[in-house]
């Protein structure tokens, strides 16, 4: 089989979610032995549709433009059996990029009118075109974010286009982050073997599509963490590119925001087989108090004082989440007693050693 996929992500590496779906679903293609061409538009020279018509009357199926579409593109697209579309979802459809690699598909289709047994009114195709996956992610949690689009793709495409597959993956950020990892990882895996069954059979199996579609977070913890990313982006004046260059963490503003990120940087396995009490006492812009109960390699979060703890840092709320942003040197702030630590020091430092992780 073979297969054109076609990215349409201005980004490249880790910052762009639809390429590594798109990298997984492309693996497990050539897993199954598919002939797979991958194309990143952001690297190509396409021009927008001149809607002249020259292809269907003094050229007919070719294009008056002269450029990659023309010279490349179009005639790989026209040779394949498949074609993988790879968006990201802007304003709830394709981006322009991908509309406009769409739109210079014209020359294979003729200008004259039919009409099917709907009595609804088409044009002919000039040569058969391949049949299409389309792959979306984005930011939101929702899945009806992608209502739209597959809504457009499944009342626009022509009669004789096979829509073989939708693969969409809501609150896409999540999948590199180290939170959500076992669930992200079979989010991929299941990309993967979603390749295999389109090149095996040409259809997703639907236990395939749950795992790839599955919850990775709760809608709630998901507002609260990404308000929290952005006016973190605000207050620092970054773009999303480089507080993720700069590994920075979002700022918690609040106690139960704290209490919601704190566990994601500590290395719960220092506690070994004993239950390990850390708490928290809070002064300045905040006044309260909240412990983390680590056991068995899991973390409880609790409001309030708890008895006999095993470490207890006082210290004020703004001191704290500057050593936990990296725009204070904690140590150094412990020498100058800006807070202060009683109980097992030792330990803090290895639950704080985020390398002790396995």
């Amino acid at each position: 089989m073979k297969i054109l996929a076609i990215n349409s992500s201005p980004r490249t590496g880790g910052g762009s979610k639809t390429e590594l779906m798109l990298n997984h679903l492309v693996a497990g293609m050539r897993d199954a032995g598919a002939d797979v061409d991958v194309v990143n538009l952001r690297g190509k020279k396409i021009k927008n549709c001149a809607g002249c018509f020259t292809c269907w009357t003094k050229t007919p199926g070719h294009c008056i433009h002269k450029d990659d579409m023309t010279g490349e593109l179009f005639p790989k697209w026209l040779e394949s059996d498949l074609a993988v579309y790879a968006t990201p979802l802007y304003y709830h459809t394709m981006n322009s990029a991908m509309s406009r690699f769409r739109e210079r598909t014209l020359p294979a289709i003729q200008p004259f009118f039919e009409q099917n047994r709907d009595g609804k009114t088409f044009h002919p195709l000039r040569k058969k075109i391949p049949a299409a996956v389309w792959l979306s992610v984005c930011g939101f949690p929702d899945e009806s974010e992608f209502d739209a689009l597959s809504y457009y793709l499944n009342n626009t495409r022509h009669k004789d286009e096979t829509l073989a597959a939708e693969i969409y993956r809501a609150a896409a950020e999540t999948i590199t982050h180290p939170f959500f990892k076992e669930k992200a990882t079979d989010v991929l895996d299941a990309t993967t073997a979603a390749g295999r069954e389109l090149v095996e059979s040409m259809k997703i199996l639907p236990g395939t599509m749950a795992r790839i579609g599955q919850p990775l977070v709760d809608p709630g913890l998901f507002t609260q963490m990404g308000n929290l990313f952005w006016k973190t982006c605000i207050a620092e004046e970054v773009t999303p590119k480089e507080f993720g260059k700069k590994h920075m963490i979002p700022r918690p503003d609040s106690l139960e925001n704290f209490m919601l990120l704190f566990p994601a940087g500590l290395n719960s396995g220092a506690a070994g087989d004993k239950k390990v009490i850390l708490q928290f006492n809070f002064s300045g812009q905040v006044e309260d108090s909240c412990c983390f109960i680590i056991e068995n390699g899991r973390i409880e979060t609790k409001k309030g004082v708890e008895e006999n703890p095993d470490i207890t840092i006082r210290t004020p709320f703004a001191v704290w989440m500057d050593i936990m942003t990296r725009k204070a040197d904690g140590q150094q702030l412990f020498m100058e007693q800006k807070y202060t630590v009683t109980g097992d020091i030792g330990l803090m430092i290895q639950l704080f050693n985020k390398k002790g992780d396995k």
